[in-house]
């Protein structure tokens, strides 16, 4: 079993940076694929950012590559998500998300466990 709890996420202008945090409980979580997914107001909740247990490969969605960063540490049982260059259209509840499977996968389904969220606001 593996609880997830996310924290890190504020109203930020255009162009700026935050980082995500997300917290692991359970034993087993190093050997766990996870991920960043969001869902904005009446959209669908989407895949971000995806990590393998090791730290690599990594995964993003195309409208992220480039600006955002997703990392961890096995040791301390933490995934973070660095985002710069944020955009109004980021603005969203971002979601921690873990799987037991050794390749990442932007299916939400294929996820079997969740954070509770912690929401982004960007500014114009």
């Amino acid at each position: 079993q593996v609880q997830l709890v996310e924290s890190g996420g504020d109203l930020v202008q255009a162009g700026g940076s935050l980082r995500l945090s997300c917290a692991a409980s359970g034993r087993t979580f190093s050997a766990y694929v996870s991920a960043w997914f969001r869902q904005a107001p009446g959209k669908e909740r989407e895949f971000v950012a995806g990590i393998t247990w090791s730290g690599a490969p990594t995964y993003y969605k195309d409208s992220v590559r480039g600006r955002f960063t997703i990392s961890r540490d096995n040791a301390k049982n933490t995934v973070s998500l660095q985002m710069n260059s944020l955009r109004p259209e980021d603005t969203a509840v971002y979601y921690c998300a873990a799987a037991n499977r050794l390749s990442i996968s932007t299916i939400r389904s294929d996820y079997n466990y969740w954070g509770q969220g912690t929401q982004v606001t960007v500014s114009s």
